[in-house]
């Protein structure tokens, strides 16, 4: 499709969607090789109405309270998209956050400078700064401000918060998302504790032992849901942890576009991490022909890596309708069986 204006009359002579999508989103992250500009302005021409909608909405539920109370109108606001001038404050009380923080004022502060004396917390911490979003221009140290800093200090200030955990490669990407969202230290703390703390208890345990028993859970679901994929990767030796790990413990960054994650994360702070099944099943349904013509080991892997790009993963709006329709019932029951009997399975592995 030729986005240029050939008539030369008027503005946008000659212009491409190439011209008029800015290299670097909303977000600091530059636009990666081989982005397809002219679909991707198509989708926003029709996102932004669904926003532009979503935000009077949202606008007029939070005139009318407070406090933003868990409703069956709350929950099928928050899966339709929370706005962004209006996600800090949804996850922060939907997560329980903001009540943490109101309860220990000045808590994150004292933290944080108790952290800073332990010079191995530090160290670990000052390794990976550099490696987190370096396509992100916010993140370098050129920026002003460098939001290198705000991650040191939320990253230090949780390590010492919350010893059993202390520092784990993912919690640097899970943090720079907070703070991109936020904008505040205290704010993406008390997010981080709620996330790691409650919604995704164990996975940056040093075990892992909750990571590792939802990858064998989706493994369970996909056998329910998804057979034909499941009997595919049993019959190529292919460990789920080799193509999901990713996705659950950095709970989609860098897999999915940056507003498919955070549409992901609205849902994630409100029902908890069963969202992230619906969205791996989502992914595996959708794509189960082009899986399924995977001949080996590596043919496997790299299918998982292509069906989380392109034009079906981009239409966010339509992506979340889709995890919630496409894998049908998903109860808390279930995934607290299948919970209770994959961590007996590895436990008993493990011994």
């Amino acid at each position: 499709m030729d986005n240029e204006n050939e008539t030369g009359n008027g503005p946008g002579v000659n212009e491409t969607a190439k011209d008029r999508i800015p290299r670097i989103d909303t977000y600091g992250f530059e636009r990666p090789e081989g982005f397809d500009y002219v679909f991707y302005e198509e989708f926003l021409s029709r996102y932004l109405v669904v926003l532009t909608r979503r935000a009077i909405k949202w606008s007029k539920l939070l005139q009318e309270t407070t406090y933003v109370e868990k409703s069956i109108k709350v929950k099928r606001y928050i899966r339709k998209g929370i706005p962004n001038e209006h996600r800090s404050l949804v996850w922060m009380i939907m997560s329980g956050a903001q009540a943490q923080m109101e309860l220990n004022p000045g808590y994150y502060r004292s933290i944080l400078a108790e952290g800073e004396k332990n010079e191995k917390l530090v160290e670990t911490i000052v390794t990976d700064l550099n490696r987190t979003f370096p396509d992100n221009v916010k993140f370098r140290k050129s920026a002003n401000p460098c939001l290198q800093q705000a991650l040191y200090n939320i990253l230090v200030a949780y390590g010492h918060h919350n010893r059993n955990v202390g520092y784990c490669q993912g919690m640097n990407f899970i943090t720079g998302y907070l703070i991109l969202v936020t904008k505040d230290e205290e704010k993406s703390f008390w997010l981080l504790d709620a996330l790691i703390g409650h919604i995704l208890p164990d996975y940056y345990s040093p075990a892992m032992m909750g990571l590792k028993t939802d990858q064998e859970v989706l493994g369970e679901l996909v056998k329910m849901k998804v057979p034909a994929v499941a009997e595919l990767m049993e019959r190529h030796g292919v460990m789920w942890t080799l193509v999901v790990s990713r996705w659950f413990i950095c709970l989609f960054i860098d897999v999915l576009p940056v507003e498919t994650v955070l549409r992901i994360w609205d849902s994630l702070f409100y029902e908890g991490s069963k969202i992230l099944f619906r969205v791996a099943l989502t992914l595996l349904k959708q794509h189960q022909a082009f899986i399924l013509e995977a001949q080996n080991f590596p043919d496997v892997c790299d299918k998982f890596k292509e069906i989380t790009k392109g034009k079906f993963v981009t239409e966010c709006h339509f992506f979340m309708q889709k995890i919630f329709a496409e894998p049908g019932s998903l109860s808390r029951t279930t995934i607290k069986k299948l919970r209770e009997r994959c961590r007996l399975k590895l436990i008993t592995q493990e011994s």
